[in-house]
């Protein structure tokens, strides 16, 4: 892939400075890393160097050897080795065997003092559920001294670092032990029950044993080189044996679940640009979520514009007004239109503004304050006569029909035809209005 160009090429580089040196293994190693990232025909053509260096040198070991004597094995058997000086001073030879873990991936020799394999043994020696023992502190311990412990081990037990036979299983071992008891609610139930917590029935995952809940929040599966980068702040081991990020986007990285099966592993490569596309997505998310409310802020913003004129208007109430006269409504006048007669307090009316100003000008101006109190006024009283006529003559029809009674017999008629003669006030003062037909 193009995004891998970069890491291999850093790989090419690598390789190149391992074959100057003379270290033909690592350069083999570190080419066909780049091939795997991004193939090119430098790659292709290095790797058939080294080769050929390799086979020339196989060559001319067996050549040197002669006769088949004691001494000369001695010798071919020294020049097929690589003897690798330990971070403790200790030299290890690794042979020539590509079976067990010190094999590493691929066949590869990988290095390991004597310090790292007593290392190794001690945790292989503890039962898979024998944490505190694992991890070398006391059942009363606090959890810094467990972090502690665990930091310690996991730097000397890292497949990237301690290449002696069965440094994975202690380091997965390790891992397992300080997520048990790093949790605090699963280290109470491992104390009590002195076994796996994750593969008692009430505390199993759904998916099966294995690392169910990880102690840093979250629930999941987590591997024991997931917990490794996590504890030491992300970045994982550089194949070169550094800490820190890796230089070729996403190394090998080995999963494990525990159960009583045993151990499970699964290789698998991790995605570095994974981080970078959940940002790209979370962004894009909120962008689309405010597309979406969009529509609401705008509809509540001119709402909110709409109330502003009547925040800051200074408006004045209509004077009050009634349709019979008394001592405070003592000024009797009509409307403009229907010639409606009302009363209305003369101080308050004539102290009115708006409507003061609209009597000085002489004439109803149409939207004048004047003009739109007495339509309302005009409003009021029909509604009144409206209702009244209504109910007046409801109330005259069930006169008539109650002196009807059943099919007219022993009926008087006059009296009903008086009935139908009565004139209701209200109604005659709609028709006057010319509001309802005679």
């Amino acid at each position: 892939m193009e995004g891998n160009k970069d890491e291999a090429i850093k790989c090419l580089s690598i390789a190149q400075k391992y074959r100057d040196a003379g270290n033909l293994p690592s350069a083999r190693k570190f080419c066909q890393k780049s091939i795997n990232l991004f193939s090119t025909p430098e790659a292709a053509k290095l790797l058939g160097s080294i080769e050929a260096a390799e086979a020339s040198g196989s060559s001319s070991s067996s050549a040197g050897s002669g006769p088949s004597t004691s001494n000369g094995n001695a010798q071919a058997s020294s020049s097929s080795t690589e003897t690798h000086p330990s971070a403790s001073g200790a030299k290890h030879r690794a042979t020539g065997s590509a079976n067990g873990t010190a094999g590493g991936m691929g066949g590869e020799k990988r290095e390991f003092t004597a310090e790292q394999l007593n290392v190794v043994k001690r945790v292989k020696a503890c039962k898979v559920t024998e944490y505190y023992e694992i991890l070398s502190v006391k059942k009363d311990c606090e959890e810094a001294e467990i972090k502690k412990a665990y930091r310690k081990l996991a730097l000397a037990l890292h497949p990237d670092k301690n290449g002696a036979p069965g440094a994975d299983e202690a380091f997965k071992m390790v891992s397992k032990a300080f997520q048990v008891l790093s949790d605090s609610q699963k280290r109470a139930i491992y104390d009590q029950s002195g076994s796996d917590p994750e593969s008692r029935s009430g505390g199993m995952s759904p998916r099966g044993p294995g690392f169910s809940a990880s102690p840093f929040g979250g629930e999941g599966e987590m591997s024991p080189e997931d917990l490794f980068n996590m504890f030491f702040g992300g970045g994982g081991m550089t194949m070169n044996g550094g800490f820190g990020g890796s230089p070729f986007g996403g190394g090998p990285v080995f999963t494990a679940s525990f159960g009583p099966g045993g151990f499970r592993t699964t290789r698998m490569r991790t995605n570095m640009g994974g981080a970078r596309a959940q940002q790209q997505g979370e962004g894009a998310q909120g962008r689309s979520l405010f597309m979406q409310l969009l529509p609401l802020i705008l509809l509540i913003a001119f709402s909110f514009l709409s109330t502003i004129p009547d925040i800051f208007s200074t408006s004045i109430p209509d004077p009050r007004y009634s349709f019979s006269p008394s001592t405070r409504f003592n000024t009797e006048r009509h409307t403009s239109g229907l010639g409606i007669k009302y009363h209305v307090n003369e101080h308050e009316f004539k102290n009115h503004r708006q409507i003061a100003a609209d009597i000085a000008g002489g004439a109803h101006r149409r939207g004048s304050a004047l003009s739109r109190f007495e339509g309302q006024v005009e409003q009021v009283y029909t509604s009144n006569l409206y209702g009244d006529c209504q109910r007046a003559v409801e109330r005259r029809q069930r006169r008539r029909d109650a002196e009807i009674g059943f099919f007219g017999v022993g009926t008087d008629w006059e009296k009903v035809k008086a009935i139908d003669g009565e004139k209701i006030d209200s109604c005659e003062e709609l028709k006057r209005l010319g509001l309802i037909k005679s």
